[in-house]
């Protein structure tokens, strides 16, 4: 599954919700026919359970979004925090130089010098840019920075070798 979002609060009294997209163009997932939502992005796929989407709108800076079968705002406040994804393969195809969160989680982080910063574990939305949570090592040993997902950071992201090639320092 691919995480696309998060239905952060509902919105008026017929079951919409206020979305939060984890990505830079939500238009491209929100033709989808059905959206599957999950309490735990990371728990077993058999969690996720699917909602036909009925219609997403733009409101304010934001959108929202009304899923089939809720149909009030107390059914809305029982999915209210519910992660949005879809099965990888129903997804639209993505540029070259374009990727899906999960597309970068695992690679290995390298900086110029060809050294090591650790893996990404996640990704963080904000605002101004996406930040990679690249950790290194485990236990009281693990060490863990954030790089903003930025061009003048990012210098190349290559998935078939599994790297992230970085213009960043091991002591920053």
């Amino acid at each position: 599954m691919i995480v696309l979002g998060r239905l952060v609060a509902p919105y008026g009294v017929r079951g919409w919700f206020k979305l939060h997209p984890f990505a830079d163009d939500p238009a491209a997932w929100c033709g989808l026919p059905q959206w599957w939502l999950a309490v735990d992005p990371e728990q077993a796929p058999e969690t996720w359970r699917a909602y036909k989407l009925e219609e997403v709108r733009e409101h304010g800076k934001g959108l929202i979004a009304k899923l089939s079968g809720v149909d009030d705002r107390t059914a809305a406040e029982a999915l209210q925090g519910a992660y949005v994804g879809a099965p990888r393969e129903e997804m639209p195809e993505v540029e070259d130089d374009e990727f899906y969160w999960d597309d970068l989680v695992g690679l290995e982080v390298l900086n110029e010098k060809g050294e090591s910063l650790g893996k990404v574990v996640s990704l963080i939305s904000a605002a101004a840019n996406d930040i990679l949570v690249v950790q290194e090592g485990e236990g009281e040993h693990k060490q863990e920075r954030l790089l903003p997902f930025v061009g003048n950071v990012v210098l190349e992201v290559d998935k078939a070798a599994g790297a992230i090639r970085v213009a960043w320092e091991r002591d920053w």
